[in-house]
């Protein structure tokens, strides 16, 4: 109905357990009318990083995501890059990647968001902001987050789409990495009542939505009425 519409429209994901491809097809399969290009991830920004900076990175990720990182130089690390790694946040990982950043004169943090949680159908997690905060506090270093809710991030998918951010809509389920960062970035923002929300979010003492919105498809209505 968006594409429809004649709206521009972007998948924004910190999703760092798989690939942009699996992702897509991931969504593909639920029916989405999606494709890689339409996505806006922290991995490739991640890349992008690394190259212009000639950064060699420990890789503290998630399996699934290795293949983004294939074509970096990972020889002799000069930095670390830390996603949602899931099982790989074993103590021998993080205590390896403390050693690469504390070995360092000015260590390099790379954190592919900083969620402090997400929800599977199992129940909530706990995401790479949790990990990520362990590591500045060993190292005395503060991260760079790529990912909501980092502002370049927004910045890069509206750049992506053409869209100035007074004209953009940010639709997501977290208060502060979907609802916080879209609107500091000058975009307006819908928070829906589905997925990681809780109710407590209502509560939040900086953040407040333009909106709240049962789910997906009534965002979509908000959003097509008021064209």
């Amino acid at each position: 109905r968006i594409k429809a519409s004649g709206l521009k429209l972007r998948f924004c994901t910190n999703e760092t357990q798989a690939t942009r491809e699996n992702f897509v097809k991931k969504l593909q399969g639920m029916g989405f009318d999606i494709s890689v290009a339409e996505v806006t991830a922290p991995a490739p920004a991640a890349c992008r990083i690394l190259k212009e900076r000639s950064l060699r990175p420990h890789l503290l990720v998630h399996n699934d995501l290795v293949p983004e990182f294939a074509e970096i130089d990972k020889a002799n690390p000069n930095c670390v890059v830390i996603g949602d790694a899931a099982e790989n946040f074993t103590y021998a990982n993080l205590n390896e990647a403390f050693r690469v950043l504390i070995g360092m004169e000015k260590p390099v943090l790379i954190s592919l968001g900083r969620g402090r949680y997400y929800k599977e159908t199992d129940g909530l997690k706990l995401d790479v902001g949790a990990y990520m905060k362990a590591l500045e506090y060993a190292c005395d270093v503060q991260a760079e987050v790529v990912g909501k809710p980092a502002k370049m991030f927004f910045e890069s998918a509206l750049a992506e789409m053409g869209v100035p951010p007074e004209q953009a809509i940010m639709i997501g389920d977290d208060i502060v990495n979907d609802v916080g960062g879209a609107q500091r970035c000058g975009m307006r923002a819908l928070q829906v009542r589905t997925g990681k929300y809780r109710p407590c979010d209502e509560n939040h003492p900086h953040v407040k939505p333009d909106a709240y919105v049962k789910d997906l498809a009534e965002a979509v209505d908000v959003i097509l009425q008021h064209l």
